[in-house]
């Protein structure tokens, strides 16, 4: 495989291959008002809960040539080395020392991307609820690995949109992601229960319900009282399928089918 240089490389094709994709709700959106229609993600054997921290999505990739970028959902914020770091959302300020951390043990035959929610601070309207203090954290959802990186460095950022839209991303299941994380002492988003699929309720209300008992509150909150969780991430356990319950999708809906009351 051709060695890998960041000075030499097109960022924007390693920014598109990184990427995080876009995850459904567990209920689908209705396109037309926003609302939740009926249908939902079909899940078989056992699916893993955890809470959805509302913040913002951020990625520590670990390049083939032992350097690393940090960058939001969307856009490289910062490598390995830059004078200068964009301050988006304080993004680069909460992930540096950790990067630098995570880089010496890098394969260098891959790309290794972890995908964290940092939150907190200022980065949302939502930092209330987990912190008195502004004080800013981050937990790890995700870790992504790609080999024969080569062959997609060489696609346009279009083509690999489209493969990372299509599941091309090969991702760690649940058992590796949490040996990871335990090797590298990273706290990950929690835990909250391992159901079996038959268990997941499938009608609106039940649904909401069943987010409320499994969240009455945060259990990432960072100071002060803990205030409300932005909802659940459902996956099983090779992550194969995986979807999203939002607390303020199902009050949108029940305001709608009740008249806006």
């Amino acid at each position: 495989m051709p060695s890998f240089d960041i000075r030499s490389a097109d960022l924007r094709a390693v920014n598109s291959m990184t990427k995080y994709p876009s995850i459904p709700t567990y209920h689908a959106l209705d396109p037309r008002d926003g609302g939740l229609r009926e249908e939902v993600v079909e899940f078989a054997g056992p699916v893993t809960l955890t809470e959805k921290v509302d913040g913002t999505n951020s990625r520590i990739i670990l390049t083939p040539d032992g350097r690393y970028l940090i960058g939001s959902r969307e856009e490289l914020l910062h490598a390995r080395g830059d004078l200068i770091a964009n301050p988006a959302l304080g993004i680069v300020d909460a992930l540096r020392g950790l990067a630098e951390r995570l880089r010496t043990d890098a394969p260098a035959d891959r790309f290794t991307v972890y995908y964290l929610e940092v939150y907190g601070g200022k980065v949302t309207g939502a930092s209330k609820h987990y912190t008195d203090s502004r004080r800013v954290g981050h937990r790890l959802f995700d870790i992504a690995e790609f080999d024969g990186y080569a062959d997609l460095l060489a696609r346009s950022p279009e083509q690999l949109a489209a493969w990372r839209d299509g599941g091309g991303q090969r991702w760690l299941d649940e058992r590796e992601l949490l040996t990871r994380a335990e090797a590298y002492g990273l706290a990950t988003v929690p835990r909250l229960a391992t159901v079996d699929a038959a268990e997941l309720p499938r009608d609106l209300d039940k649904t909401y319900a069943f987010l409320t008992d499994h969240l009455p509150h945060t259990l990432v909150a960072l100071d002060g009282v803990p205030g409300r969780s932005e909802g659940l991430v459902l996956r099983d356990a090779d992550r194969s399928v995986i979807a999203k319950a939002r607390f303020q999708d199902y009050e949108r809906s029940r305001r709608r089918r009740s008249g806006g009351r």
